[in-house]
């Protein structure tokens, strides 16, 4: 079952998102079961949210040791992802 994902990150900035990014999708492609990406600023910080093909794809990757180095290297502190069943997805 697709499940959504949202993590906001306070104080988190585009930099050290896109630090995190180029790390683990040099090529900018999307690893397998990760459907849909989004990631922009929020008032304290910055948010990414995702559509996975599985909760066990996303916790594969975001627990991955290229992810947790990327995050670490770049200096956040990722609180927990709120994990959520997708009902709906419309794509274009």
């Amino acid at each position: 079952m697709p499940v959504g994902v949202v993590v906001e990150i306070p104080g988190g900035t585009q930099e050290q998102y896109e630090s995190v990014f180029n790390q683990v999708h040099p090529d900018g492609k999307m690893p397998g079961g990760h459907l849909v990406h989004v990631a922009g600023p929020m008032e304290d910080g910055w948010m990414v949210m995702d559509v996975w093909e599985s909760e066990e794809a996303f916790n594969d990757f975001f627990n991955s040791e290229p992810m947790q180095q990327a995050i670490e290297t770049a200096g956040l502190e990722v609180p927990e992802p709120e994990i959520f069943p997708v009902h709906n997805l419309i794509q274009k």
